[in-house]
């Protein structure tokens, strides 16, 4: 995915600021038929190499870009005091996008708080868009992400942590849940924290029109050091009025695009145009996206994530994301006795359960 091209070249344009389902709601969804750090830092659990992001291109040129087959529009939804969401995936219309579970942009702030809690069977990732997210784990792993950092947690066969606001006033990001392969599911946890300044940015050569931040996978000759255990290509895409970005998308990946700000145009055989705050599903048919900017607007910011699919069944229930219904009944099991990935949570309480327990 290395040959990217800008297009409809202008002036440099600059990441401005623009919330987590860090907490799942405790419903069981079953679909048993596949739908359409400074440097980096990785801390790890286990000693396990993870493979690349292998090269599902048909190609590094772009000739075919996909068509628009649906558009949403999200809306704020308050969940509880200091906590809001704007679901574009893991809703009723769009419950999925294999393998991507959901796609919340968030914003946090106190009494707000999810404390120790446990996941398994997905990757969660965290990008902040302005603020922070504080968290601490089982295994001591504790930190703050900042504007503009990601974490990309592998959760495997399991991880317990909480998340709280990590300032005042009102935090804000995009997190994103990924499925695991069945194969995957028990791994061991891994976490992937990588500071705004470590992100890659590319720029189209010889103008300033489009600016990307290489979360995940590779865009206009820059590629991410992060490693999803599912292939993907996350990318935070800035555009100046008119300007625009040709991304080559393995055929075989499902892709979609966020719009976190500005008026962004999608072509395509019908085209669409998309303000803030509205989820762009593509088809399957093309190996690339096509993005733009509305010329006579402010220009655009917007997510851009593609990942490969699984192609299995999928049982969520809360936190946890198996592939049977028995599994996740286990995975609930393994976490109340404090077993098979949950050991470490035996007697764990958390900084931030702890601070809430004395207020």
């Amino acid at each position: 995915m290395s040959a990217a091209t800008a297009c409809m070249p202008l002036v440099p344009p600059v990441h401005g600021s623009a919330g987590p389902a860090m907490a799942a709601a405790a419903v069981v969804v079953e679909r048993r038929h596949p739908g359409p750090a400074e440097a980096v830092k990785i801390e790890s659990h286990g000693t396990e190499e993870l493979r690349r992001p292998e090269d599902d291109d048909d190609g590094d040129v772009m000739n075919e870009p996909r068509a628009v087959v649906r558009t949403l529009t999200c809306e704020r939804k308050p969940y509880v005091e200091g906590f809001a969401l704007w679901r574009s995936i893991g809703r009723p219309e769009l419950p999925e996008l294999d393998p991507i579970l959901s796609f919340d942009e968030f914003e946090f702030s106190a009494p707000a708080g999810f404390t120790d809690h446990p996941h398994r069977g997905f990757e969660n990732v965290t990008y902040m868009l302005e603020g922070g997210v504080s968290y601490h784990d089982f295994s001591g792993h504790k930190g703050t992400i900042n504007t503009g950092d990601v974490q990309w947690l592998t959760a495997g066969r399991g991880v317990v942590h909480a998340e709280v606001p990590g300032g005042e006033g009102v935090q804000r990001g995009i997190n994103i849940w990924i499925n695991l392969a069945a194969e995957d599911k028990m791994v061991e946890p891994m976490y992937q924290d990588l500071a705004s300044h470590a992100i890659p940015t590319a720029a189209a050569e010889n103008d300033g029109g489009v600016s990307v931040k290489v979360i995940a996978g590779e865009c206009l000759g820059a590629r991410s050091p992060l490693r999803p255990r599912t292939p993907a290509l996350c990318l935070d895409v800035a555009l100046r009025p008119g300007a625009c970005l040709r991304q080559p998308v393995p055929r075989s990946w499902n892709a979609c695009a966020y719009v976190i700000g500005g008026e962004a145009v999608f072509p395509g055989d019908e085209g669409a145009s998309a303000g803030a705050r509205t989820l762009v599903v593509f088809g399957g048919d093309g190996d690339g996206v096509d993005v733009r900017a509305e010329a006579a607007g402010a220009g655009a910011r917007i997510m851009l994530v593609a990942a490969r699919p699984h192609g299995e069944a999928v049982v969520r229930d809360g936190p946890f994301v198996m592939n049977t219904r028995e599994e996740v009944e286990q995975a609930r099991e393994d976490f109340r006795h404090r077993r098979n990935g949950f050991e470490m949570a035996d007697g764990w309480t958390s900084d931030h359960a702890a601070t809430a327990a004395a207020r």
